[in-house]
């Protein structure tokens, strides 16, 4: 992957984000996922769990939003007919693509601010960071690790344009397996192992023991879980985008609607 050709499309990503903020609708989603956790939270009268139910629409926010980018960005290529010119320049597409979802996830993570904005102003709770450090390359590595996996959404875009119907279900599986609201352990015994398998469940962990007062146990162990685990769906999404595209080069349906 060419770090140059990386950063010019990344800084190109966001420009055309910012100018079309229809794509960051998780920015009106969140602070309504954070009201209703911390509305859960607060009728229970466990106001310790707030910065749980704050971390929570965060997480959702970046999957969603990580899904969307891998997905959205092969059909409005299709839609305005470039697909095939951007895929024909000596640039590998899969650094194109991984460096676009990359933008559009990193940009989510301020939503971050909207969800403690919300907990203070609407509720009165000041959400706390017990560990500043672990919590802001938690929310690095967790957004990394989303964008990489979520070029294999791309890939699935580039072989069948039907393939939306896929990237609306893979939210709320995602989000039950890596124990975004609460922790994996309340899950049933036969789900806990899948969950290990999905970076979510790790970058969870981490971050509630950044905000919360529990000693701080395993999160290196957390923080190189996700990293491997971004890292394979990295390459798994590369590898399927390189494959893909040889396949509908030979077949000729690479611009197909």
């Amino acid at each position: 992957m060419s770090p140059t050709l990386f950063w010019q499309v990344f800084r190109l990503q966001v420009l055309m984000t910012l100018r079309t903020p229809d794509t960051l609708h998780v920015f009106v989603t969140a602070p309504l996922y954070t009201c209703v956790f911390l509305a859960i939270t607060e009728h229970a009268e466990r106001r310790d769990l707030a910065g749980f139910a704050v971390l929570a629409p965060v997480l959702m926010s970046l999957w969603s939003m990580a899904l969307m980018a891998g997905g959205e960005l092969i059909g409005h290529e299709r839609e305005r007919g470039t697909l095939e010119a951007v895929v024909a320049t000596p640039a590998r597409y899969s650094t194109v693509v991984t460096a676009r979802i990359t933008a559009v996830t990193l940009l989510s993570t301020l939503s971050l601010a909207e969800a403690w904005l919300v907990a203070w102003a609407g509720f009165g709770i000041t959400v706390t960071i017990a560990r500043p450090l672990l919590f802001a390359v938690g929310v690095l590595l967790t957004a990394l690790a989303m964008a990489g996996t979520a070029s294999c959404v791309s890939a699935l875009f580039v072989l069948a344009p039907s393939a939306r119907i896929l990237q609306n279900t893979l939210s709320f599986p995602f989000f039950l397996l890596g124990g975004v609201l609460v922790p994996v352990s309340v899950l049933p015994q036969w789900l806990q192992p899948a969950s290990k398998a999905v970076f979510l469940s790790w970058s969870a962990d981490v971050l509630r023991t950044a905000v919360g007062p529990a000693p701080d146990h395993g999160t290196a162990g957390g923080l190189l879980a996700v990293v491997l685990l971004g890292l394979a769906g990295h390459a798994a999404g590369t590898l399927l985008i390189d494959r893909i595209l040889r396949r509908v080069r030979v077949t000729g349906t690479l611009a197909r609607m």
